[in-house]
């Protein structure tokens, strides 16, 4: 199921060399090293133990997997009723992401997108424009309430006055 488990079942990578100042001897710069380390945090974190044993890690990604899907099914029934919908998806996203490398990229996709987004939320044109359209559409609201009002008056649908 993970191509990337079998990769990383070898051991640890040998520590790059070096130099007296801190530097890298190798070669690689920082920035490259991290993104290597961010590849090998693909795939399965489950104990050693459990990935040790095809039949147990097998059993232990099904369990993930359900339990994922149960906690995303339920952030699906709570969209369209109260409560936090799409915090509960990402959260059963979020388990299945610690077995399967697509979850992973999903998150790691979405997370990318939704800090995108909350930039070009900040950009000062951007929010010119959404203040700008949020006033006209609460005036427009505001004047078709008032036309009803005028037209047909406020009307409780129960009688107080009895």
């Amino acid at each position: 199921m993970n191509a990337e488990r079998d990769a990383r079942d070898g051991g640890a990578a040998p520590a790059a060399p070096v130099s007296a100042a801190g530097d890298r001897t190798d070669g690689v710069t920082d920035e490259v090293a991290e993104g290597v380390a961010k590849v090998r945090e693909l795939g399965s974190r489950a104990p050693g133990f459990i990935k040790a044993s095809r039949p147990l890690h097998l059993s232990w990604q099904v369990g993930v997997f359900v339990v994922g899907f149960a906690v995303v099914v339920a952030g699906i029934i709570m969209l369209p009723l109260p409560g936090p919908g799409w915090l509960v998806i990402f959260g059963g996203m979020a388990i299945w992401a610690t077995e399967f490398v697509w979850a992973q990229l999903v998150l790691r996709w979405t997370r990318r997108k939704v800090t995108e987004a909350a930039q070009r939320a900040l950009d000062p044109k951007v929010r010119r424009r959404n203040i700008i359209l949020t006033s006209i559409g609460l005036v427009i609201i505001a004047v078709l309430v008032g036309i009803y009002v005028w037209k047909f008056g406020i009307t409780m649908p129960w009688k107080i006055h009895e």
